[in-house]
């Protein structure tokens, strides 16, 4: 499977048919046992996989943060540009800002993360993915707590990063209603396989 940039690819299939082993995969996180797997153009296997990832952006399943986590949703979001280096306070501000508005969560960001409820907290994990500008963005169920009336504009909003940046998101759902009309690739999985591969 080749995934070529300036693709919304969608990863679908039953629960434990191997969706999230493919991006963690993909990122490198997993080794391949046999085959090669390559993250813009480089060997996974290789050291320069630790470069090649820092262009991208993975928000997991497991995004929650404890109660205690007195980090704001600010302090969260900003996180992602810390390891880009080369951005001037005032860049990282209005960057934050204009994708936590876009979002719906600029009253948010003076709140501590533990604080915010599950949605919230997810729109807050797919900001700071999404603020570090990646050339891959990898998303794992980014639908699993958010309410129906804003999983449409996430949607959009990844789509609308994907056409304007020429990047690619790679998207793991069980809710495809949400992509209609947005996705440009559809893969399905079943036991550890890719079944089918199909434009949409």
């Amino acid at each position: 499977m080749s995934i070529p940039l300036g693709k919304l690819v969608v990863v679908t299939g039953p629960n434990g048919a191997g969706k999230t082993t493919l991006i963690e995969t993909c990122l490198g996180l997993l080794k391949p046992v046999k085959g090669v797997v390559k993250l813009l153009g480089v060997d996974t296997r290789s050291r320069s996989i630790v470069k090649i990832r820092k262009l991208c952006s993975y928000v997991p399943q497991d995004f929650m943060r404890p109660p205690h986590d007195h980090y704001t949703a600010y302090q969260v979001i900003s996180m992602g540009l810390a390891s880009l280096g080369g951005y001037s306070h005032g860049d990282g501000d209005g960057r934050i800002a204009a994708i936590a508005k876009k979002l719906g969560i600029e009253e948010l960001l003076d709140k501590p993360i533990g604080m915010l409820s599950g949605g919230e907290q997810q729109k807050v994990f797919i900001a700071r993915a999404l603020v570090r500008m990646p050339k891959v963005l990898f998303l794992d169920e980014p639908f699993s707590c958010i309410d129906s009336g804003s999983r449409r504009l996430i949607a959009e909003t990844v789509y609308e990063y994907v056409e304007r940046g020429g990047a690619t998101a790679v998207m793991v759902s069980h809710e495809l209603s949400p992509l209609r009309g947005l996705a440009s690739v559809l893969v399905k999985m079943d036991s550890g396989r890719v079944v089918e591969i199909r434009g949409l």
